[in-house]
């Protein structure tokens, strides 16, 4: 049977969501069962799967590559459209007024960010249609200054046999001739949800309409699970350097790697990291980089020792030294936080025109899909671009300075210790807070959130308990040491950026509270408090 016949005894191209090859069968996922045909040839069957239906051929339809990429882009057409349905932005009043959120639906990971051409590209992923995890697509923005933000396109949907449930987490390479994306494809094979992970990637010339390659990696390698994933590209010594998430059959988080001299044939380098240990049992979305002339790696580790007992969640994330070895390999120096609060995961970073190391987080989790913010049609959001440095040994992070372009007219503080109504939740305060200190904000008679500096136990305590929070923890802990801790908080409708001590140490969150909770009390061990009402910025769906 031609594979056409096969697709229309589907119903046809419209009828199919997508295309699975699992165990040298074919299968389609119907749509709507009922244009299926009623009379199916041997070999041929409908069957049930989960909460899907799919044409199965054993052996009687042999696609060729050209049949399943025309099909691939025939799906792509048909996402595209169904997506595009949900560009309008819901309304919420804990949606963000400069951090880029989903219009609906479910944000997470940044993806493909890269500086090219005179302009910064970044894309975030999305299922456009309910706040789960589910296929995820990406969406490609752009940018002149990081801080105002245009959509350019769908780019990436989960269309072909090799990224059937999902074009998950990856990073970009800059080339002359346009951008070329590095992405794990995901598939789901049968009742049992089988796993089934490929590298591909996808080349784009004018920043919207990406071609996809199909897998560059179709294998795994030998010791490690079907959880290899995240692809990090670097130029190192005269060659591609892939840097991959990956965890060993004996559930150990590990670093893959690979190498390539064109991009498109890669050599498996092998497992790295092993000098630390019993460390998690996967590390997702690593990013490899250089600051003040060391490699560093930040990544998400999962189910590692967290830093606080106040941590009680198995996603954590973490920066350490690398070092390159002569034998084609990498050696990793001991790792430490890189954000200390609530909701800083799957970072990436790139370098800006003026060679700074700027990085954006997913302010979300990936077990996390319950927050207030789902009633009104959609859940996460994007941090703001920091900017990563070294002084004297010490790592520093700052809110990049294109932020001050948001600064309005200055806030007013007649007297400090007290309460002042702000009418706003989107700010840019700082203020030293003293031994015993303590600052509530978007507070009313009902709900806030609170910090506090308790310099005996060496540490900012950050509190959400008394919010509309759903579900994850309440409290973070940040190291600081003294007579006062220096603070910069920058707020925006639902959430948190502190930079502590001129951004020795950094603290990330959500916090919800109503929309008319904008009171920030101030006890009288805070002092030198400025600060600048923020507007809102360009933002991708703000106008749909």
């Amino acid at each position: 049977m031609l594979f056409h016949e096969f697709i229309r005894l589907a119903g046809g191209v419209k009828n199919v969501l997508r295309v699975l090859l699992p165990h040298n069968q074919v299968a389609l996922c119907i749509n709507d069962v009922t244009l299926v045909s009623n009379d199916l040839p041997l070999g041929v069957t409908l069957e049930k799967v989960l909460d899907e239906t799919h044409l199965v051929s054993s052996g009687s339809v042999e696609p060729t590559p050209v049949d399943l990429l025309n099909l691939g882009k025939e799906i792509d057409t048909n996402l595209r459209e169904k997506a595009s349905l949900c560009f309008k932005q819901k309304a919420s009043a804990y949606r963000p007024g400069w951090h880029v959120s989903p219009p609906q639906g479910l944000l997470n990971d940044p993806n493909g960010f890269i500086f090219h051409q005179g302009k910064y590209y970044l894309c975030f992923q999305w299922y456009p249609f309910e706040c789960i995890h589910k296929d995820k697509y990406w969406v490609q923005m752009s940018s002149d200054d990081l801080i105002n933000w245009n959509r350019e396109s769908i780019a990436l949907t989960p269309s072909d046999w090799f990224d059937s449930h999902g074009v998950y987490s990856g990073h970009a390479v800059s080339r002359e001739d346009g951008i070329m994306v590095f992405y794990t494809g995901n598939t789901r094979i049968g009742d049992d949800r089988i796993r089934q992970t490929t590298q591909c990637a996808a080349i784009t010339k004018d920043g919207k309409h990406y071609d996809k390659l199909g897998p560059l990696i179709p294998q795994i390698p030998l010791g490690v699970t079907e959880h290899i994933r995240d692809p990090k590209v670097i130029f190192h010594e005269d060659k591609w350097w892939m840097f991959l998430g990956a965890q060993t059959t004996d559930l150990k988080g590990r670093l893959a790697i690979y190498t390539s001299s064109d991009l498109l044939e890669w050599d498996y380098k092998g497992l790295f990291g092993q000098e630390l240990g019993d460390y998690g049992y996967m590390w997702e979305c690593p990013d490899v980089f250089k600051l003040d002339g060391q490699y560093y790696l930040a990544f998400s580790p999962q189910g590692i020792e967290p830093d606080s007992s106040y941590n009680t969640l198995p996603h954590q994330n973490r920066i350490a030294p690398i070092e390159f070895t002569n034998k084609g390999g990498i050696t990793i120096g001991q790792p430490v936080t890189l954000d200390y609060g609530f909701d800083f995961y799957a970072f990436q970073s790139t370098e800006t025109s003026d060679s700074r190391r700027v990085m954006i987080g997913w302010m979300g989790l990936p077990d996390e899909v319950n927050q207030p913010s789902c009633d009104d049609g959609w859940i996460h959001q994007f941090s703001l671009p920091r900017v990563l440095c070294m002084e004297n040994g010490i790592l520093k992070q700052q809110p990049c300075v294109e932020l001050e372009r948001l600064r309005g007219e200055k806030i007013d503080f007649p007297c400090i210790a007290g309460t002042h109504e702000l009418k706003t939740k989107q700010f840019d305060l700082s203020l030293k807070l003293k031994a015993g200190g303590e600052i509530q904000l978007f507070a009313d008679d009902t709900f806030h959130t609170t910090l506090r500096y308790e310099p005996d136990e060496h540490r900012l305590v950050w509190e959400r308990a008394n919010t509309e929070l759903r579900e994850s923890d309440t409290t973070r802990e940040a190291p600081a040491a003294g007579d006062w801790v220096e603070l910069r908080i920058l707020a925006d409708n639902s959430s948190l950026e502190i930079f502590i001590n001129d951004g020795e140490a950094v603290m990330t969150g959500r916090v919800f509270t109503p929309a008319t909770a904008t009171r920030l009390i101030l006890d009288n061990q805070v002092i030198d408090v400025s600060g600048y009402y923020l507007s809102d910025s360009q933002l991708p769906f703000a106008n749909q």
